[in-house]
C-alpha cells in the first residue's frame, strides 16, 4: 500500500511543534505526498495517537495515512542530538524511512 498523506497534530504553544510542522512540510514537497496539519486535534490523538502512562496524549505527533485509509503513528517529539538540541535531520529520516517502508 502506498503512502497517501502525512498528518501532523501540533499545538502553537508547544515548542517542538514548529519543528515538526517544518519537517513534514519539507518531506511533503520532497516526496510529493499530501500533508494535513491538525491544530490541537485531541480527538484524533485519542483515537490514533500514542498515549502516556496515564492514558493522556501529547503533541506533536506525526502519522501516515496509506491509500486504504489506515493511519499509522510515525513519531512524537523531535529526537534530540548529543547536545540536547532538536535533531531535525534524524526526525526527517525517521519519517522518510517509515514512508518508504509503506
Amino acid at each position: 500500500m502506498a503512502a497517501k498523506k502525512i498528518i501532523a497534530v501540533i499545538a502553537e504553544w508547544e515548542a517542538s511543534s514548529k519543528y515538526v510542522k517544518k519537517i513534514v512540510e519539507e518531506i511533503s514537497k520532497e516526496m510529493n505526498i499530501e500533508i494535513e496539519i491538525k491544530e490541537e486535534d485531541w480527538e484524533f490523538l485519542v483515537n490514533y495517537g500514542v498515549k502516556d502512562e496515564f492514558g493522556g496524549v501529547e503533541v506533536p505527533q506525526v502519522f501516515l495515512q496509506d491509500d486504504s485509509g489506515k493511519i499509522k503513528f510515525l513519531m512524537g517529539r523531535v529526537p534530540l542530538d548529543s547536545e540536547g538540541k532538536p535533531d531535525l535531520e534524524k526526525a526527517k529520516q525517521i519519517i522518510k524511512d517509515a514512508i518508504k517502508a509503506t
